[in-house]
């Protein structure tokens, strides 16, 4: 049972509760470790008395490395730091894929919250959508690169986890465009409700089907109709609105419902129609038509680049890396990964989770291509062409979910 403590006596190590939401604080999480005085000055300047805290799972006190094994001719001293270091740096990122992971499930959250209130309280839903798209803007730190995750446990609700998926990228995506802060919020409210619309339809056709017939496909493409209806019930902006209206339309003039080519579609609907796309090619309703991210953006650069903005294909596919995050991949030294953060600035040199037998898996090898250049990736592999222990030992998950990782650039040391 977590107890209380009064913030004057807060102390670094401690794990403490805000019971705040997750809009109405600066922290990535609400519920977190406090690592350092400066944490504990935002804390007391939320004008709280009192929080809950976790002894369980607070660290207090400070426990000493293991002395390494030093092979002769080594310096001692500086073995210990370089070990200190690899500790330290596979500890960081562990606990940058747990945030990123805790991130994602408020959110989703929220997003059910929003979409609970759509029908009977239009415009308390929209103020709520509005928050959550502020929420997430603020967790994007302006001044730091930004690498995107794939997170390791899928991402329950699927209809839920697809719009928070296509918001996420759209999201980093704007960035990466430059997009004004104003239309930064409206893209994202659009991408959260994109698919509102469906709440209105019989649950067998919330996905699309080959199988279905003519009036089935009909009705489950008046999910756009009805979510623009929602929409202006909503009070949402005319930029979001568009969205909604527009996430199925094409460049080419292919899409549905009003066959729109390129010049007549919101820019920020250019975006939201090609990630939609993109994740339904990751994350469709059977899971046996999966397609991995790699072969999914190689999907939509040689099967469907006309359907989409060419320069917006061009900087996805950039900032996703010819290897997104959640890609199987066989490395130059035959070994197998799984891709776990791409850096937009570098996305050729991902971070993988490497399969070793030798070692645990809660140990596993985290690389940073960047600082190894004698090792690359030489393919990319589905789950089904791993061999049965490395599949095991990766565990890739059945669903894609991404969130982002603010990197604030600093020296990282791979270890091979």
């Amino acid at each position: 049972m977590p107890d209380t403590v009064a913030v004057e006596d807060l102390r670094v190590g401690m794990f403490v509760h805000l019971d705040l939401g997750w809009m109405a604080h600066p922290f990535a999480l609400s519920s977190f470790r406090i690592e350092s005085e400066d944490e504990i000055a935002r804390i007391r300047a939320l004008g709280l008395k009192r929080l809950r805290w976790s002894r369980e799972r607070s660290r207090l006190t400070q426990v000493q490395d293991a002395v390494p094994v030093v092979a002769p001719g080594e310096d001692p001293a500086r073995t210990a730091a370089a070990e200190r270091e690899r500790r330290d740096a596979l500890a960081r990122q562990r606990a940058a894929a747990q945030r990123c992971q805790a991130q994602f499930d408020e959110a989703s959250t929220a997003l059910r919250e929003v979409i609970a209130a759509v029908r009977n309280r239009p415009a308390q839903a929209r103020e709520a959508a509005e928050a959550l798209a502020q929420g997430l803007l603020d967790k994007l730190d302006p001044d730091a690169e930004v690498c995107v995750l794939a997170l390791s446990g899928g991402a329950g609700e699927r209809s839920t986890a697809h719009a928070l998926n296509v918001s996420v990228i759209s999201m980093l995506l704007g960035r990466v465009l430059a997009f004004p802060a104003a239309e930064m919020r409206d893209l994202l409210v659009g991408a959260l409700l994109h698919d509102i619309g469906k709440l209105d339809l019989p649950a067998r056709l919330h996905h699309h089907e080959e199988r279905f017939t003519q009036a089935e496909l009909n009705t489950y493409r008046d999910h756009v109709r009805l979510g623009v209806a929602h929409g202006r019930r909503m009070g949402l902006s005319d930029a979001a609105v568009s969205v909604i209206e527009q996430h199925h339309e094409n460049a080419d003039g292919t899409g549905y419902p009003q066959r729109l080519i390129m010049d007549r579609m919101s820019t920020p609907a250019r975006i939201v129609s090609m990630v939609n796309r993109y994740d339904n090619l990751c994350n469709p309703r059977l899971p046996g038509r999966a397609l991995t991210p790699h072969e999914a953006l190689s999907t939509l650069f040689a099967q469907a680049s006309g359907k989409f903005d060419g320069t917006m294909l061009t900087a996805f596919i950039r900032m996703m890396g010819v290897y997104p995050a959640g890609s199987v991949v066989q490395l130059t030294d035959d070994r197998y990964a799984i891709v776990t953060h791409v850096n937009a600035s570098r996305p050729l040199k991902p971070r993988v989770l490497v399969h070793d037998e030798r070692i645990p898996r809660e140990d596993a090898l985290l690389i940073n291509l960047v600082d190894a250049p004698d090792l690359g990736i030489r393919r990319s592999l589905t789950p089904s062409q791993l061999p049965s222990a490395a599949r095991a030992y990766l565990d890739p998950s059945p669903k894609v979910a991404y969130f982002f990782e603010p990197v604030h650039v600093q020296p990282e040391t791979a270890w091979a």
